[in-house]
């Protein structure tokens, strides 16, 4: 299957007055076309640190070192793929909530509690589809008797007459300096507002595809009118208002109930078997959800990926020590006695161990664990680990 994402090598630092935190050290795998990859670990272990890093979004003080994060919008177009780290912000800006699109963990966070829910939606739009929006309303509706300097547009919003020159300027010079300066004039600000108006009907259609209930309501609402449920798919709205290829799930369902944790997964699966998104990156800690819905899964720790696999392998026959261990941590129906535990604490990613940065705390570890780190190698079909156990060096 077509990748849509490859990471390799990829090493993000943050510099603080403690220290360098080592936060990603040499990570890789990819991400096919159609498909939902789970990327698993403990807090801390560099997840959301690895989703930013590929958005472009690391703050201060962190800093992208090494790596490469090829993206392939295209499936059948390989040649068309773009390495994101050598990209100008600027590409980037409109990449972000374009091809690529991120659900944060937080949707009180990621709302804003002074613009209403259909501002919000409606500002992707106008970001993303600006141009095309602006056609649509200058193309004169077909079925209508009106002379063309009446009609509405094809797409039923009405702009005045005298402003349809200057949405027609706005198409050829979208940079231009001229609107810059008429959007700080109060009396003409808004001459734009059709734009908005036809995005915050978008923003309603596209409430109604993700099975909200009186969109039309909601729109006029603000966040916290909402409930946490309702917040979360109006910030999957917003992820999916420019028809992204692939959406990135930062523990998205973390803070919510288990019936509309149950929901919202519900709703990303249905949006990828509707191809509505091709593929779906999912950051979790919760090994219940990645059974579900995941297709492959990698387990990080420490910054490090341990192991790569199709979910099948990695839960019927996990292979890197701190996999087993996570899996042997969760609770079952059938548990007995006292749930096992992992013993000792996960390291300061100031001075990380040397050699294996789980060795600490492995039943297993060996004198080379403690002087070299081991690298991913494939040991079975779809199954990649980073342990001296299974490698060619053990």
């Amino acid at each position: 299957m077509a990748k849509i994402l490859d990471i390799k090598n990829l090493v993000t630092n943050f510099y603080t007055y403690e220290g360098v935190v080592k936060a990603l050290n040499r990570i890789s795998f990819s991400v096919d076309h159609g498909s939902t990859f789970g990327l698993v670990g403990e807090s801390g272990c560099g997840k959301s640190v690895t989703v930013r890093s590929i958005m472009g979004i690391v703050q201060e003080p962190g800093k992208i070192e090494n790596g490469e994060i090829n993206f392939f919008p295209d499936p059948e177009g390989p040649d068309s793929g773009m390495e994101l780290l050598s990209k100008s912000e600027a590409f980037m800006e409109n990449l972000r909530g374009n091809l690529i699109s991120m659900v944060f963990q937080e949707p009180n966070a990621a709302l804003n509690p002074i613009m209403t829910i259909g501002e919000q939606i409606a500002e992707s739009y106008c970001v993303h589809q600006r141009q095309e929006m602006i056609q649509s309303i200058l193309r004169p509706d077909s079925g209508s008797d009106l002379p063309d300097s009446k009609r509405t547009g094809d797409c039923g919003v009405t702009v005045f007459w005298f402003l349809k020159p200057l949405y027609k300027y706005s198409l050829d010079h979208p940079d231009s300096m001229v609107l810059k300066i008429l959007k700080k004039i109060p009396l003409v600000s808004r001459w734009d507002r059709g734009v908005m108006k036809m995005a915050v009907q978008k923003s309603i259609e596209l409430l109604t595809v993700l099975g909200i209930s009186n969109p039309e309501n909601i729109v006029c609402q603000y966040p916290n009118n909402l409930s946490g449920g309702m917040k979360q798919r109006v910030v999957i709205a917003i992820a999916l208002a420019s028809n992204p290829v692939l959406l990135i799930a930062d523990e998205a369902t973390s803070n919510l109930d288990v019936t509309i944790q149950a929901q919202i997964l519900e709703l990303l699966d249905d949006l990828k078997q509707r191809q509505i998104i091709s593929s779906i990156l999912l950051i979790t800690h919760d090994l219940g959800i990645v059974a579900q819905t995941c297709d492959r899964v990698g387990v990080m720790y420490a910054g490090n990926i341990c192991e790569i696999g199709s979910v099948d392998k990695i839960f019927d026959n996990p292979k890197h020590p701190y996999t087993k261990a996570l899996l042997e941590s969760v609770p079952k129906i059938s548990q007995q006695g006292e749930l096992k535990t992992i013993v000792g604490n996960v390291p300061n990613l100031v001075s990380p161990p040397e050699g294996c940065r789980f060795h600490p705390r492995c039943e297993h570890a060996m004198e080379i664990c403690k002087t070299a780190a081991p690298q991913l190698e494939t040991i079975g079909l779809d199954h990649q680990v980073a342990c001296y156990l299974y490698t060619s060096k053990s």
